[in-house]
């Protein structure tokens, strides 16, 4: 059984990127999990050139659960992310997202900067296409100790630099792991 969760993220700067990738290393550490990294279409003209391919409807179907992430922006969700999801009116309409394990993720440049606003945001268009929101459960030790990012909303960053901390990356690659688990177990009892 193959399991392929998409990891749907916009980063401008880098810092959401870097948890985008420590989660998909979270999902490729289990078995049978592949991470399938997205971007969305930027939405202004001079915005640089994505690094990674832009996301499809057809990605979404397909996926057996989604990690979504995007930077603070004013304590939301990033305008070209909140684009895309205005466009996933047709998945919403037959259903195709119900009961598929989703999680988000985000970066701040400082410690009180909308960082679960931002995660909140994002959770209100999965909630809307019946999708299960998935946090960080506080068995997770670095969730006790961090100084920086992790929240139980999710895995998030504090900083300007795209080097995230160790407590960052452990809680980044956690929540990717219980993301491919809960996928994984969601598949099998559709079997």
């Amino acid at each position: 059984m193959s399991i392929k969760i998409l990891v749907l993220y916009y980063s401008r700067h880098g810092s959401t990127r870097s948890l985008a990738r420590q989660i998909a290393r979270g999902i490729e550490s289990m078995p049978h999990c592949e991470a399938i990294l997205r971007t969305v279409e930027e939405i202004t003209p001079d915005a640089p050139t994505p690094q990674e391919a832009i996301v499809s409807l057809d990605d979404l179907k397909a996926c057996d659960g989604i990690a979504m992430g995007s930077p603070v922006w004013f304590g939301n969700m990033a305008g070209p992310l909140k684009h895309f999801w205005d466009s996933t009116t047709p998945l919403w309409v037959n259903g195709d997202l119900i009961d598929k394990p989703a999680c988000v993720f985000t970066s701040s440049s400082s410690m009180h900067g909308g960082q679960e606003t931002t995660q909140q945001s994002m959770m209100t268009p999965l909630l809307h296409h019946g999708m299960l929101i998935l946090g960080i459960p506080y068995s997770q030790p670095a969730l006790h100790s961090t100084q920086s990012g992790g929240t139980p909303y999710g895995a998030s960053s504090v900083g300007h630099s795209t080097s995230l901390t160790k407590d960052e990356i452990e809680l980044a690659q956690q929540m990717g792991k219980r993301l491919a688990r809960i996928a994984m177990n969601q598949k099998e009892s559709n079997l």
